[in-house]
């Protein structure tokens, strides 16, 4: 049963949602039952958070609009993610959609920028389903709705079983703009109905460029 069949869901759980400070409830997706990603609460075994610690805000500017990775052949509109009443982020009902995590950065602020994706479905490839190809160096860019393209460099590429998620590492604040791409992978666990691991993949902004002139 591929992940998209029951959907890729990023349970953050309560925590995350008061500790990061997330906004709840975006259009145009739902929040889908399946444990094909962290655990219902990831952020269970991380300290309590120093007062003092900066966190990820949802930041001002231009929403981000479209993903292209040249090196995938990928180029996909976003549509936006929230969160559910139980605090678990919602992900793309289609799983050819890329969605954006409206609580979290935007492109072009103090980051991080989070998107999440189905590696694949019932009738085969998802959107994210390429994601395994990325390494170190590759870049990757996302027009924002202002139309100003925001380029990033993959700095890291990560596995994380679903207990183990890095929900602080992933979500929290950073002093840069930075990116992250979320999809599952791993060993497919038949009784669980899920992948037992999610990927993820860190960038950080290396420049901008101005929206294309008009004509």
């Amino acid at each position: 049963m591929p992940c998209a069949r029951r959907g890729l869901r990023l349970a953050l759980g309560e925590r995350l949602y008061r500790r990061f400070g997330f906004g709840s409830g975006a259009t145009g997706a739902r929040r889908i039952e399946c444990s094909c990603a962290p655990g219902p609460d990831p952020a269970g075994d991380v300290p309590p958070q120093d007062p003092a610690d900066p966190v990820a805000q949802p930041a001002s500017g231009a929403p981000p609009a479209t993903l292209r990775i040249p090196d995938l052949d990928l180029d996909e509109d976003l549509i936006d993610l929230g969160l559910a009443d139980d605090g678990s982020m919602e992900v793309p009902q289609d799983p050819e959609q890329a969605g954006w995590f409206t609580g979290a950065g935007r492109p072009g602020g103090y980051g991080p920028t989070v998107l999440a994706g189905h590696v694949d479905s019932d009738t085969g490839p998802a959107v994210f389903f390429r994601l395994t190809e990325l390494r170190a160096g590759d870049e990757i860019d996302v027009e924002r709705a202002d139309g100003v393209v925001v380029t990033y460099e993959v700095t890291e590429v990560a596995d994380y079983s679903k207990g183990d998620f890095p929900t602080p590492q992933v979500f929290g604040a950073t002093a840069q703009d930075s990116l992250r791409l979320i999809t599952c992978t791993g060993p497919w666990d038949s009784l669980a109905a899920s992948y037992e691991d999610n990927r993820v993949v860190y960038a950080t902004a290396t420049g901008q460029q101005p929206p294309a002139a008009a004509g």
